[in-house]
């Protein structure tokens, strides 16, 4: 069993930016995908930003050029630099894993282990 635990959410205002962490008990395998998401009260989880064993990244529109996603393999640490926040943007974030690579890796569906979540608040 793995497990996820994810830190670094708060409130912040727009234009600012915040560093979300996640710690895995371990991921250090020779294949895996990570990945981040999202999800705003009554809305379907969505994928923000995902990064794989090849060091392949791949985001949502609607972050590019705003995001960057990150890992220490040796500390089995995920991160997500967030910049210039947006108010769309307030939403539980979760840290996912799987130990293979996918060919769609910003799907829910892809992931079998899961962080608790950690808010983040963007006021405008």
């Amino acid at each position: 069993q793995v497990q996820l635990v994810e830190s670094g959410g708060g409130s912040v205002q727009a234009g600012g930016s915040l560093r979300l962490s996640c710690v895995a008990s371990t991921y250090t395998y020779d294949r895996y995908s990570m990945a981040w998401f999202s999800q705003a009260p009554g809305k379907e989880r969505e994928g923000v930003a995902a990064i794989d064993s090849d060091r392949r990244t791949t985001y949502a529109d609607s972050v590019k050029g705003r995001f960057t996603i990150s890992q220490d393999s040796a500390k089995n640490t995920l991160y997500l630099d967030m910049n210039n926040l947006k108010p769309e943007d307030t939403a539980m974030y979760y840290c996912a894993y799987n130990p293979i690579r996918l060919s769609a890796p910003l799907r829910t569906a892809g992931y079998n282990y899961w962080g608790q979540g950690t808010q983040v608040t963007v006021s405008s």
